[in-house]
């Protein structure tokens, strides 16, 4: 059965036969998304920040053996993804750069830069800070692959097939992953929505 037409694999042809053009606009249109992704997954800016140019670089480098079997997007979130876990494993094999460490320097960001909406009225805008720290925290709570199926989830580009052959699972067992984290995360923030206290 044929692919549906892609409009990003493309642009990826062309950038396989050297149309630097293209090339630029995949990272126009991918750069936040992808850099959203992988700070989600890791926590830490210049750490997520590098994750995200090693993830062009690796798109870019491969270009020669691309091949039009999936969307682009699957490809460049399982590349992504790859080197997360690539990161994940160098921090257990350094103790001294632990993840905890990680998190302490992510309390200090500030959180607006990462949130979708730019705008949020004054009064709710502290509320709404907190409640996306709440949230953040409880998707790092979650396994790898719970945390990594919800955000791919939040991509609007990516269908459950294209999520599970990121996490290179079945169909069923993404939607699980999917419904356990979502289940998960509703538990942890229940009490925090009714009562305003986080456990």
């Amino acid at each position: 059965m044929p692919l549906p037409p892609d409009p990003d694999a493309t642009l990826m042809l062309r950038v396989k036969r050297g149309d630097r053009v293209a090339f630029a606009e995949l990272v126009e249109k991918y750069k936040q998304p992808l850099f959203n992704f992988v700070f989600r997954t890791l926590r830490d800016e210049a750490e997520s920040e590098d994750v995200a140019q090693n993830t062009f670089l690796q798109v870019y480098k491969s270009r020669d053996r691309y091949e039009r079997t999936a969307k682009f997007s699957t490809w460049l979130f399982t590349i992504a993804r790859n080197l997360c876990l690539n990161e994940i494993r160098r921090r257990s094999r350094h103790p001294a750069e632990s993840i905890e460490e990680s998190h302490a320097e992510y309390e200090d960001q500030p959180r607006q830069q990462y949130e979708d909406k730019a705008h949020i009225a004054a009064p709710d805008k502290l509320l709404h800070g907190e409640l996306a720290q709440k949230i953040e925290e409880a998707l790092a709570d979650l396994p790898e692959n719970q945390r990594t199926a919800i955000l791919l989830c939040r991509q609007d580009e990516l269908s459950y097939e294209e999520i599970a052959e990121v996490l290179d699972c079945s169909l069923s067992a993404t939607k699980s992953l999917i419904h356990r984290g979502r289940e998960t995360l509703k538990e942890k923030l229940k009490p925090y929505l009714q009562s305003g206290e986080w456990e």
